[in-house]
C-alpha cells in the first residue's frame, strides 16, 4: 500500500503535468477530487474562486500574497479565455498600461465582453475582475500580449479619456513616446471622427517634443473639416522631451520616471557636504560593516547574528574545513556580503577621489554582485550561471503588486538607468532614485535589495554623508515606501524615509567634513 508521501508525490506529478502545459488557472475538472484535496491540504494548490485554483507554495505564511501576484496575469488570461473564448478584451485603459510596460497587479481588472455580466468577481488579496458588457476592439484594433487580449496601442490612445493622462502620466508619456509615426492614430481618429481625442493627443505629443506628429494630426483632421482644439492633458511642469527613438517602452519609462520623480526628491535630503579626508571616511565605513551586514541581511530574511558576521570578517568562518559552515545558507550569505562590501568600499574610494559616481557604479556593480554570491556558488547552492550577469527570466517581489519588467526589457533599461545616474547633478536625486529605480528594474534573480542599498550608499558617499544603515525595525516602512513609488508613482515617502535614515546616523568619526561653498 502506498504511503502518504508516495500518494502526495503522485498528485504532484499530475500538477506538474498541468504546469508543463502552461496552466496557471486550474479548474476542478482538471484534477480528480483525491488529487485536488491532497494538493490543497499540502499547500501546493490554493482556491481562487469556487471551482478555480492556482498553484501555490507550501512554505508561504497565511495571508502571503506573493504566489497570487505572480500568478495573477496568466491566471486571468486563462480564466477569461475559458469563460468567453476569444470574445473579450481588457479595457483601453488597462491595455495602455500594459503597452507602456506597467504590469503591476491592479486592484480591479476591467474587462470588456459582449457576454459580460456587469459585475465583479472577487479574487484573493483584495483583487478582482469586473466584466462589462461592451463592444470589443474593431478589426485591426486588437492586440495579443502574454495571453491577454487587449486594445492595440493606437486604438487605446484614441479610446482613453482625458483623465487617464492625469491619473497615469508616466504611462501616457511612455505610450506616446513609442509611437513610430502618426499614421496609426490618424486612421482611427479620422474614421471615428474623434475630435476631442485628436486635440488632446496633438497637445500631449507637442508637449513631449513631437511637434511634427502633432502638426500631422491637426492638419489631417482639419482637412477632413473637423474643428480640432489642441489641449495638452499632461502636466506642463514636467519638461520632458523624447531622447532618441527607442522602440522599447521600458527605455522611455525609466527616463520618464526619473524626470517626473526628481523634483519631488530635490530638497528632501540633508544638504550635501565635502569629505576632506577620504582615508578617515573609508575607516568609518568599515566601522559600519557589522551593523550594515546584520540589518541588510535580516531585511532579506536571513537569520544572522553580529557574532556570525564577526566570524566571517575575522576569517574564523571556514566552509572548507567546517561542515556546519559549508551548509549554512545564512553564513554563506554573510560571507558574500563581506566580500561585496569590500568591493563597494573600493568603489567609494574611487568616488571620493573625484570620479563620476554614476560611471563608477556602472563599471563596478557587476563585481559587487559576483562577490555577493560567490561563496554560495562555490559550495553549489547557487548555479554558476547566476553570476553571468542580468537575469534571463521573470522575477517577483515578495508581497509586492509591482511586477518587474521582463528579462529583455532589463537589458534595455539598465544602460538607460546608468546614463541617468551619471548625468544627474543633484546628489539627493542620485541617492533616492539610484536606489529606487535599480530595485524597480530588479535586474538580478536575487540580491536586488542588497545591491540597491550598496548603490544608495555609494551615492551617499558622493554627497559627503555617513554610510547609512537601513535598519530591520524600519523594514515595513521601507517596503511600504518602495511600494508607494513602484505601484503608485509617489516617490516622496521613500525620499523622506531615506532622509530620516541618513539624519539618524552619527557623524563621521575621524573624518573632517565641511559643506560645499
Amino acid at each position: 500500500m502506498a504511503s502518504a508521501v508516495e500518494k502526495l508525490a503522485a498528485s504532484l506529478e499530475v500538477l506538474r503535468a498541468l504546469q508543463a502545459e502552461g496552466r496557471a488557472a486550474i479548474r476542478s475538472a482538471d484534477l480528480s477530487r483525491t488529487d485536488r484535496e491532497r494538493l490543497l491540504a499540502a499547500g501546493f494548490l490554493s482556491e481562487v474562486i469556487k471551482g478555480w485554483y492556482a498553484p501555490a507554495q507550501p512554505d508561504q505564511t497565511i495571508g502571503e500574497s506573493t504566489a497570487w501576484y505572480a500568478a495573477f496575469w496568466p491566471f486571468c488570461a486563462q480564466y477569461l479565455e475559458s469563460r468567453f473564448g476569444s470574445e473579450w478584451s481588457l479595457s483601453p485603459e488597462q491595455s495602455l498600461l500594459l503597452h507602456a510596460g506597467n504590469w503591476s497587479v491592479p486592484r480591479q481588472l476591467l474587462v470588456r465582453a459582449p457576454g459580460g455580466r456587469n459585475n465583479a468577481t472577487a479574487f484573493p488579496h483584495g483583487t478582482s475582475i469586473y466584466e462589462v458588457r461592451a463592444s470589443l476592439p474593431g478589426e485591426g484594433d486588437g492586440a495579443f500580449m502574454e495571453g491577454l487580449r487587449l486594445f492595440g496601442l493606437e486604438a487605446a490612445l484614441v479610446q482613453v479619456s482625458e483623465s487617464f493622462f492625469q491619473t497615469w502620466p508616466t504611462e501616457a508619456r511612455t505610450a506616446l513616446a513609442v509611437l513610430p509615426d502618426a499614421s496609426g492614430l490618424l486612421a482611427r481618429l479620422l474614421e471615428g471622427g474623434h475630435v476631442r481625442a485628436a486635440g488632446r493627443l496633438a497637445g500631449a505629443l507637442r508637449g513631449m517634443g513631437r511637434g511634427k506628429l502633432a502638426d500631422e494630426i491637426l492638419a489631417a483632421m482639419r482637412a477632413a473639416l473637423h474643428d480640432v482644439r489642441e489641449v495638452d492633458p499632461l502636466d506642463r511642469s514636467i519638461a520632458w522631451a523624447i531622447s532618441g527613438r527607442s522602440a522599447s517602452p521600458y527605455v522611455h519609462r525609466i527616463r520618464i520616471l526619473w524626470e517626473s520623480m526628481r523634483e519631488d526628491v530635490v530638497g528632501r535630503l540633508p544638504s550635501p557636504a565635502k569629505v576632506n579626508d577620504a582615508e578617515a571616511y573609508l575607516a568609518a565605513v568599515e566601522d559600519r560593516y557589522v551593523a550594515d551586514a546584520y540589518h541588510s541581511l535580516s531585511i532579506e530574511g536571513y537569520q544572522v547574528t553580529p557574532e556570525l558576521i564577526e566570524r566571517v570578517r575575522s576569517g574564523v568562518w571556514n566552509p572548507d574545513a567546517n561542515a556546519e559552515d559549508h551548509g549554512r545558507r545564512d553564513a554563506l550569505a554573510a560571507r558574500g556580503y563581506w566580500q561585496a562590501f569590500q568591493e563597494v568600499k573600493a568603489s567609494v574610494g574611487r568616488i571620493l577621489a573625484g570620479e563620476n559616481p554614476g560611471h563608477v557604479a556602472d563599471e563596478d556593480h557587476g563585481r559587487w554582485y559576483r562577490e555577493l554570491f560567490a561563496p554560495s556558488v562555490a559550495v553549489g547552492l547557487v548555479k554558476p550561471a547566476q553570476l553571468a550577469g542580468y537575469r534571463n527570466g521573470p522575477v517577483f517581489i515578495r508581497r509586492s503588486m509591482h511586477v518587474p519588467m521582463g528579462a529583455q526589457a532589463v537589458r534595455d533599461a539598465m544602460p538607460t538607468f546608468f546614463e541617468l545616474l551619471a548625468a544627474e547633478s543633484d546628489p539627493s536625486v542620485r541617492i533616492v532614485l539610484g536606489h529606487f529605480v535599480f530595485v524597480y528594474i530588479h535586474p538580478y534573480f536575487d540580491g536586488n535589495g542588497r545591491m540597491g542599498r550598496f548603490l544608495m550608499n555609494a551615492m551617499i558617499a558622493a554627497a559627503g554623508h555617513p554610510w547609512t544603515v537601513i535598519r530591520l525595525e524600519g523594514r515595513d516602512a521601507y517596503m511600504s515606501a518602495l511600494e508607494a513609488a513602484s505601484v503608485g508613482g509617489d516617490i516622496r515617502p521613500f525620499a523622506d524615509f531615506i532622509a530620516s535614515a541618513m539624519s539618524s546616523e552619527p557623524a563621521l568619526r575621524g573624518a573632517s567634513r565641511a559643506k560645499d561653498a
